[in-house]
């Protein structure tokens, strides 16, 4: 039996891994089937038109037979992490207390593999549920470094990215997001930070910030995700890992002369100077 005596309270073991308790204690509550179908009828809405808020989310549900006020779909969008993608006031607050930064890559020349990295999180379906999907991407050979699959929008499963990422492919000079408050969080920035990368994030709703990971996410869903309807998230963890490793190294882009992602990585990652 392990001696607790001396563990931490569970308090400041939340604190440590930037949890709250209601976190730490959370069950799922179960969602009905017809909540689930509109929930990726509104996923698909959201790919085609980012710029839909609630109000025009909910008029498009109900031209394809879904009814529901815009409160419920509002709620739905909040629990699916997505929300109307255009510059606009400043209606809502990263995590309190999480350091928001600048975002560094305006008019910059991304060239090289490691220069840049980016992520972001979107809301993958289950026939009978639902997980999140977080990525990190080279930004200029849009290589798919690492990724994760998770049932809760914590911080966990992309700091597991993150470091997945670095122990394998180094660090990058700039590491850019969005301000969720995944990637603000304290223990997020300083893994950054313990390794000397720079950290830039996107403008509130400035979805271009961050466009080439967008870009991910529509070929993501409407070359695998969409075809599909994974059983488990076993299942979805298997078929994304498939599809990744097509993305790196058989899918052709046309923004890289016709070439792979992971080819281009390779061809462009600085050698080291040996000592």
């Amino acid at each position: 039996m392990i001696n607790d005596k001396y563990a931490l309270p569970i308090t400041k073991q939340c604190k440590i891994l930037d949890l709250s308790r209601s976190s730490l204690y959370y069950q799922p509550a179960p969602i009905s089937e017809y909540e689930l179908t509109m929930m990726s009828l509104m996923d698909e809405i959201h790919l085609r038109y980012p710029f839909y808020g609630s109000r025009r989310i909910r008029d498009e549900l109900e031209d394809n037979g879904f009814h529901g006020s815009r409160g419920r779909v509002s709620n739905l969008m909040k629990k699916m992490g997505i929300e109307a993608l255009y510059r606009k006031p400043r209606l809502s607050k990263p995590h309190p207390g999480h350091k928001v930064y600048p975002y560094l890559l305006r008019d910059m020349d991304i060239n090289r593999a490691n220069q840049v990295w980016a992520t972001d999180i979107t809301y993958i379906p289950l026939s009978k549920g639902y997980v999140y999907l977080v990525a990190i991407m080279d930004w200029a050979s849009r290589r798919v470094l690492s990724w994760r699959l998770s049932n809760t929008l914590d911080t966990s499963f992309c700091l597991d990215a993150l470091e997945e990422a670095i122990k394998q492919f180094g660090c990058p000079d700039i590491f850019n997001s969005d301000q969720g408050s995944q990637f603000t969080s304290e223990a997020f920035t300083a893994k950054l930070k313990e390794h000397g990368i720079k950290i830039s994030m996107d403008g509130r709703g400035c979805w271009r910030d961050n466009v080439f990971i967008e870009r991910l996410w529509r070929s993501v869903k409407y070359e695998e995700v969409y075809l599909k309807a994974y059983d488990s998230i076993t299942i979805a963890r298997e078929e994304i890992k498939t599809y990744f490793t097509f993305y790196n190294k058989q899918r052709r882009h046309q923004s890289l002369g016709k070439k792979f992602p992971d080819d281009v990585y390779w061809e462009t990652l600085p050698q080291k100077v040996a000592a």
